[in-house]
């Protein structure tokens, strides 16, 4: 049971970074900038929502592995079990996961000026932190610091391109009004930086499974779900190619038409993304061999 709890708290946590990075990447730096303050406004209570959330279970998943390293469930409400795992390497790095997440909540609360720019990097130093706990860190010496840094770029691309699907699907309805021309100037430079992020998320999961398993298909549980994980990316793929190159010269000789396709399928990427998070988060948790 309360491995269970820690994989649903795993998967709290990645979406709600994600979509909270990716709010932030189109809120302070893909939109032009006179669209910026309409999608702060927006997407301010996704953001409060999901930063929240955030703070909340990442706190938690520090009290979960104290249970988890401990007894079980009456260890997780033990300040003293907190303070053990705070010890380990795990908790020293984790600590500074809950400081800048309740810090990512504090600053969209206080409403600073380009608030959400200083968002984006704080929710991407949190994303280059998790590359330094679990399977990434297996390895040390040379070997260590080249899966660190893989695994952080995957998921820096991972939030890019997931995370950004929600803004985009926003982007898509304004496109029909007043909006239209800054609009679809968003959606083109999230084109645009995605073909890099999607190559990203493809490289770096090819180094990532290589470094990890030892060889790039495994007959283990482990190797098995990675290649589930795969199959829900390759779809991803499949459908962001076709809204690239197909939906998208359809939009200006059949646009109605095609931009229901474009955002039917593109809600058919945010349910693959979620289920990709999902598996990430369960086969996390297992032995890779």
């Amino acid at each position: 049971m309360l491995a269970s709890f820690w994989v649903a708290l795993r998967f709290i946590h990645f979406a709600t970074l994600m979509v909270a990075f990716g709010g932030a990447l189109y809120s302070g730096w893909w939109a032009p900038a006179r669209l910026r303050p309409l999608l702060s406004r927006r997407f301010r209570s996704v953001m409060r929502t999901t930063l929240t959330v955030s703070a909340v279970s990442t706190t938690l998943m520090l009290m979960v592995q104290g249970g988890l390293m401990a007894g079980g469930w009456p260890d997780v409400f033990l300040p003293e079990v907190w303070l053990a795992v705070m010890g380990t390497r795990f908790g020293n790095l984790w600590l500074w996961q809950i400081i800048l997440a309740w810090l990512s909540l504090i600053v969209l609360l206080l409403k600073p000026a380009r608030r959400m720019r200083f968002l984006m990097f704080l929710l991407g130093f949190q994303l280059i932190l998790l590359a330094g706990v679990g399977h990434a860190a297996m390895h040390v010496g040379l070997p260590g610091i080249v899966q660190r840094l893989n695994h952080a770029v995957h998921l820096i691309c991972a939030a890019a391109w997931s995370g950004g699907l929600l803004p985009f699907l926003y982007c898509l309805r304004l496109a029909k009004g007043h909006w239209r021309q800054p609009a679809i100037d968003t959606m083109m430079r999230f084109s645009r930086y995605g073909h890099f992020a999607v190559a990203g998320v493809i490289f770096t999961g090819i180094i990532n499974a290589w470094l990890i398993q030892g060889t790039l298909i495994s007959v283990s549980d482990y190797g098995e779900m990675l290649l589930a994980k795969c199959a829900l990316v390759a779809l991803m793929v499949v459908i962001a190619l076709v809204n690239r190159y197909v939906l998208v010269p359809r939009l200006s000789t059949n646009g109605e038409q095609a931009q229901q396709w474009f955002i039917r399928t593109t809600q058919a990427e945010v349910v693959l993304g979620a289920l990709v998070l999902l598996a990430v988060s369960l086969f996390a948790t297992w032995e890779p061999f």
